[in-house]
């Protein structure tokens, strides 16, 4: 099975790995939207609707840019009526678009809150639910939110407890749609890195060492290359699953993922929310403001602002968004 004129909805597609996951789509000559905010170039973060399409089209798939805000529930009907518009039906989506701000309760802002609930959890709900009459007509419906498994230690929430919620109400509709659309054979699954990710917005935005710290990491393509198998694999027997992107590549029989390091001799860093959280996480200051105060036995993190188009920017230790 393969991704020939199968057409996938991604959110936040503009770059990174929303970005990632649509080239290797496109190879297969997929058919893409790309729904995100970013129509104008920013000097220094590369990447709008536009340049995905290029880039998509340049890699032998076909694609639509539909500038789309997540939160916004008649952009989100739209943007699903302008693609089976364009396209005939929608057979994949792809929540990828995220917003995170690594903050605690005293030093997170409510409108911060709001934005990360939104982009995160509700955006994912309201996707799939305007979405769905399209995916019940498909021959093998996908639904994938990268978003991690539910790691239910205290500390992966107290340094950052609104990110959190947000990232896991995420999580929680992929456990709870599997089984709601379990009768109409749509697959509906998490993927999330087992490293850092280097994508474009950490590159341009950290510095000093954060930045050198984030050649520790693995390229989009891991995530993307994760995403084709679940992608091409039977929807009725492959749902319901927290899938990490090198516990996939390697069922697969992959056993070197070396090709996917930023530095081939850097062991990647551990991204959140896998295993025991660390002690300790590297620390940038933002100018004019001070950082929160430690928590015991949790990680430690700085005040970053929030993003809501596919990539963390700012971000104080190795995350995803």
């Amino acid at each position: 099975m393969d991704l020939k004129d199968k057409v996938l909805f991604i959110t936040g597609a503009s770059r990174g790995i929303g970005l990632a996951i649509a080239l290797k789509a496109a190879k297969d000559g997929a058919k893409i939207a790309v729904a995100a905010k970013t129509v104008t170039a920013h000097d220094k973060l590369p990447g709008t609707i536009h340049t995905a399409v290029d880039a998509i089209k340049e890699t032998g798939g076909e694609a639509i840019a539909i500038q789309c805000d997540v939160r916004d529930e008649e952009q989100i009907k739209s943007a699903i009526a302008r693609t089976v518009e364009a396209f005939g039906g929608i057979d994949i989506i792809v929540n990828n678009a995220g917003a995170i701000q690594l903050t605690d309760t005293e030093n997170t802002d409510m409108k911060r809150f709001d934005l990360m609930q939104s982009v995160n959890a509700r955006a994912v709900y309201m996707t799939v639910k305007h979405a769905l009459p399209h995916l019940k007509k498909s021959t093998n419906a996908h639904i994938l939110n990268l978003s991690p498994p539910l790691n239910m230690d205290a500390d992966w929430f107290a340094p950052h407890l609104a990110y959190t919620l947000s990232k896991y109400g995420m999580s929680m509709c992929t456990f709870g749609m599997a089984r709601e659309f379990r009768a109409h054979k749509i697959a509906v699954n998490s993927l999330w890195p087992e490293t850092a990710i280097d994508t474009s917005a950490i590159r341009n935005i950290l510095t000093g060492d954060v930045k050198e710290s984030f050649v520790a990491a693995r390229t989009a393509e891991i995530v993307a290359d994760a995403a084709y198998w679940i992608f091409t694999q039977p929807s009725d027997a492959c749902t319901g699953n927290f899938f990490i992107d090198s516990t996939v590549l390697k069922g697969t029989g992959m056993k070197d993922l070396s090709k996917y390091n930023v530095d081939p001799k850097a062991t990647p860093l551990p991204d959140f929310f896998l295993g025991k959280p660390p002690k300790k996480m590297p620390v940038k200051k933002v100018p004019g403001k001070a950082a929160p105060a430690k928590t015991d036995g949790a990680a430690t993190l700085a005040v970053a602002p929030a993003n809501t188009d596919g990539d963390a920017t700012k971000v104080d230790a190795p995350a995803n968004s």
